[in-house]
C-alpha cells in the first residue's frame, strides 16, 4: 500500500499557524501509528511524530525555536531530520514528515514508512 503524494493532508491555512506554534494531526487522520505535530518556525514548516520518545509527551504542546522543538515535560530538544546534528542536546530518534506549502495552505505528507492500514497497524 503506497499512498505517497496521494496521501497529502491539508493542515491549515498559512496564516492560521502562528510562528512558534504547532498543530496536532490525529493518527486516524494521518493514517499513521502516531499523531503528527506540524510546526511553524519563523515561516519554515516541518513535521515530526507527536510523541516525545523519552517522556511520552505531546511535542505539539512543546516550544519551537531556531528549528528545535523542546519537550513540554523536560528540556530535551528534538530536531527535524534536516537540522540534526545542530547540538548535543538534540534527540534524534524521532520520525520527520514532509510539509509543503501550496496556494496558502500547509500540507502534510506523512512518511510512507509510517503509514498504517487504518487500524494503527502496518499493512501486510
Amino acid at each position: 500500500m503506497t499512498r505517497g503524494i496521494d496521501h497529502a493532508i491539508p493542515v491549515c491555512a498559512v496564516h492560521e499557524l502562528q510562528d512558534g506554534e504547532a498543530v496536532r494531526i490525529p493518527r486516524e487522520q494521518a493514517g499513521t501509528a502516531d499523531d503528527i505535530a506540524v510546526f511553524n518556525d519563523n515561516g519554515e514548516y516541518f513535521a515530526l511524530n507527536d510523541t516525545c520518545t523519552h517522556a511520552r509527551a505531546s511535542l505539539s504542546e512543546g516550544w519551537v525555536e531556531d528549528g528545535q522543538v523542546e519537550c513540554p515535560l523536560q528540556q530535551r530538544r528534538v530536531l527535524p531530520a534536516h537540522r540534526r546534528g545542530a547540538g548535543p542536546a538534540a534527540v534524534t530518534d524521532t520520525v520527520a514528515h514532509r510539509v509543503d506549502v501550496q496556494g496558502g495552505t500547509v500540507w502534510l505528507l506523512p512518511d510512507e514508512s509510517q503509514l498504517t492500514d487504518g487500524t494503527g497497524h502496518e499493512p501486510a
